[in-house]
């Protein structure tokens, strides 16, 4: 099947920590994150697959003769301690998960989500996933490690073996003392008869099924996490990648060039690339993506692990070489999703060929549009699949090609092309927030002649020079920076929306567009170190601007800050007991989980008061995606449910670092009625200081 896609540049390079990354994200299980049991039981399973296989041999010249062991390794006592330890270390583990299954299966329905109202996953992470595939997963793995175990005691008794020899099977074989000869050797030819049935019964309905992802990954798993996208090991997160037409990045200078023919984006199976559709036939439909992806758990169409299975199902099914698969069309596809939609089901009219467009019948718009890029399910995925990839694939297609979007987020693009921000303000206010401050803020160009010439340039942002909220966090940073003593200038109306929204909505074209214009503003200014207050444009200055060549120091404005304050250029005074608020702190997921920047805004707060989902399992807010700038009507308002989250902590104060979240908490609290305060973590220090400069 990925012989269809496209090409995936810099997946095989470098050889040394790709391999590396492969051998210790295996041996060490690290992607499964906050299930130590399952990790465990996950483990010794994967590991006793390889080493019981030798027992296979055995067992197919046991049927011959029940005596029969392996030159060398039969004679070899710790050899067969392995076996043992492994067979009953897999029988425990298998059994593990099939109770995880069965109990995780029992929550509820999407929709109960509407119902709870806490923001938390209420649904089955397996709902969805192909029930009878992963049984019969779980039968033969506790099928075959307990006809081992069985074998073992067997051979003890039959063998007259030492109990050194047989440590764990012993007993077993202590049962069968009674029986004769004849009956041992039946037991033994029996259960290696059912060992093998079960094992090559197994090969055959992966080879009938190669849509099987529960199988299949334990063969392609591994390629998978050697192709990542990042050969250390990171996650899939920060920058988008390029956009690729014939194999190479598209830039400005070289649209006007494209043939006429040319697809941008993903619109069919046959153009994603290679690596996308092995993504999909990775799958393991374990549903850790879904289970924290905001959407899903708001009562949305988007589920990341059925849209990753719908889009497999459909690659199989288009395939020349896995027609057969086409039977599975309704085991996932757009019936499903089409179900929570309440639309009629369209599976069974859906083309199936590799140039078949994939939108709207395989993926609907309102699960494509759903997505907040929040990037949880990146971030979860235990085979490292990359599901932003494949959705801004989508996306770029649907913007570029089929200028087919939400409605709302053509006048964000007229507003950013034309203005340079999204709401299409007059530039000329990017330096209103500034007006209330007791002191000058320099700009570029007027106060001072280069960014060379002060510590640091502060890019307020489109949020921080238009919203009123963000105002008032750009004035406390420039007022803390002025009191700690560093110097900084800014850019004023020269300073342009860095393209996050369009990016993230699909429009490549655009972003670059104003990627550029700022990029080619910075080096005219000379900026080499930047300072950002908002987490989006932290994410794309110093994450997506090297991608178009530019290269900055970057740092947030929390980063900034608690530098200074562990330097003793900030003194904060916490407040009295009688006025003191307890805090929780929201983690935006542009500076979290996509920068793993978690420790400098609660080191600024102090003590925190933490929500259940926090850190890298942080729920979004739901304006990441340009969500901010259009309207999903589907499901309840993610920022709702962030905020009843934050509401459960008994916190008085809700702390954000970012523009976006401090917008939509606000919304949220003002929802849910709640007697609750949104404030930037530079509001909250500014306070802190201000008190040690009147004491």
């Amino acid at each position: 099947m990925t012989r269809m896609g496209t090409s995936a540049p810099d997946r095989l390079t470098p050889v040394g920590p790709r391999l590396w990354r492969v051998v210790k994200e295996t041996l060490s299980h690290e992607q499964f994150k906050h299930r130590p049991w399952v990790r465990a039981a996950h483990w010794v399973v994967m590991l006793s697959f390889p080493i019981l296989a030798f027992t296979l041999i055995t067992a197919f010249f046991q049927l011959a003769d029940p005596g029969w062991t392996m030159p060398v390794l039969g004679d070899f006592a710790p050899w067969g301690w392995l076996v043992e330890a492994f067979a009953w270390a897999g029988l425990i583990g298998g059994i593990h998960l099939t109770l995880v299954r069965t109990r995780t299966g029992r929550r509820g329905e999407p929709t109960d989500v509407l119902e709870t109202g806490d923001g938390f996953p209420t649904t089955s992470r397996f709902f969805g996933s192909v029930n009878w595939q992963a049984r019969y997963v779980e039968f033969t793995i506790v099928g075959v490690v307990a006809c081992v175990i069985i074998i073992r005691g067997a051979d003890y008794a039959y063998l007259g073996g030492d109990v050194i020899d047989f440590p764990l099977t012993f007993w077993i074989g202590s049962l069968m003392g009674g029986l004769s000869q004849a009956a041992l050797g039946w037991i033994i030819t029996i259960v290696s008869a059912l060992k093998l049935a079960m094992s090559l019964a197994w090969l055959v309905v992966i080879g009938l099924v190669p849509s099987m992802g529960v199988a299949w990954h334990r063969f392609l798993a591994l390629v998978n996490v050697y192709a990542q996208t990042n050969a250390d090991g990171g996650p899939a997160l920060g920058p988008l990648p390029d956009l690729y037409v014939d194999g190479t990045p598209l830039r400005m200078d070289s649209v006007e060039d494209l043939d006429e023919d040319a697809t941008l984006g993903i619109s069919t199976v046959s153009d994603i690339s290679w690596k996308g559709l092995l993504d999909t036939a990775t799958c393991t439909e374990c549903g850790r993506c879904q289970d924290l992806c905001p959407a899903w758990n708001s009562a949305k169409p988007l589920s990341p692990k059925l849209l990753v299975t719908t889009v497999r199902d459909h690659a199989f099914a288009s395939a020349p070489f896995a027609k057969a698969a086409a039977s599975l069309e309704d085991v996932h596809s757009g019936d499903l999703l089409g179900a929570l939609l309440d639309a009629d089901a369209i599976g069974e009219h859906i083309e199936r060929t590799p140039d078949a467009p994939l939108m709207p019948n395989v993926v609907t718009p309102d699960v494509l549009w759903g997505c907040t890029m929040c990037g949880a399910c990146v971030d979860q995925c235990p085979v490292d699949i990359e599901h932003l990839d494949l959705i801004i694939g989508l996306r770029r297609n649907q913007v570029l090609m089929e200028s087919a979007f939400p409605a709302e987020l053509g006048k964000m693009f007229t507003g950013m092309e034309n203005k340079g921000n999204p709401w299409g303000l007059n530039p000329r206010k990017r330096l209103d927030w500034a007006k209330g401050l007791d002191f000058e803020v320099p700009q570029v160009g007027v106060d001072v002649e280069s960014a060379a010439d002060v510590d640091y340039l502060f890019w307020v942002g489109c949020a921080g020079a238009f919203d009123d909220r963000a105002k008032k966090t750009s004035a406390a940073v420039a007022e803390l920076l002025h009191t700690a003593g560093v110097s900084f200038a800014v850019l004023g109306d020269g300073e342009s929306c860095t393209g996050d929204p369009a990016r993230r909505a699909g429009n490549e074209v655009l972003f670059q567009m104003l990627a550029e214009q700022n990029i080619e503003t910075l080096n005219e200014v000379g900026a080499t170190k930047i300072v950002v207050s908002c987490a989006h444009c932290f994410n794309t200055i110093a994450k997506e601007y090297p991608q178009l060549g530019g290269h900055y120091t970057v740092l947030h404005h929390t980063q900034l800050l608690n530098r200074l304050v562990r330097d003793g250029r900030l003194t904060p005074v916490p407040p009295s007991e009688e006025e003191r608020k307890t805090i929780t702190y929201h983690d935006p997921c542009f500076l979290g989980r996509h920068n793993n920047i978690y420790s400098p805004p609660r080191e600024l707060l102090g003590d925190v008061r933490e929500m259940e989902l926090t850190r890298e399992r942080a729920m979004c807010c739901g304006a990441g995606g340009a969500h901010a700038f259009f309207e999903d009507k589907n499901g309840e308002p993610i920022s709702a449910m962030r905020t009843r989250q934050a509401m459960a902590t008994g916190a008085e104060v809700i702390a954000t670092a970012c523009p976006f979240c401090t917008t939509m908490l606000n919304d949220g609290v003002r929802g849910e009625g709640a007697d609750i305060e949104v404030k930037d973590v530079s509001l909250l220090l500014l306070e802190g200081v201000r008190r040690g400069q009147e004491s």
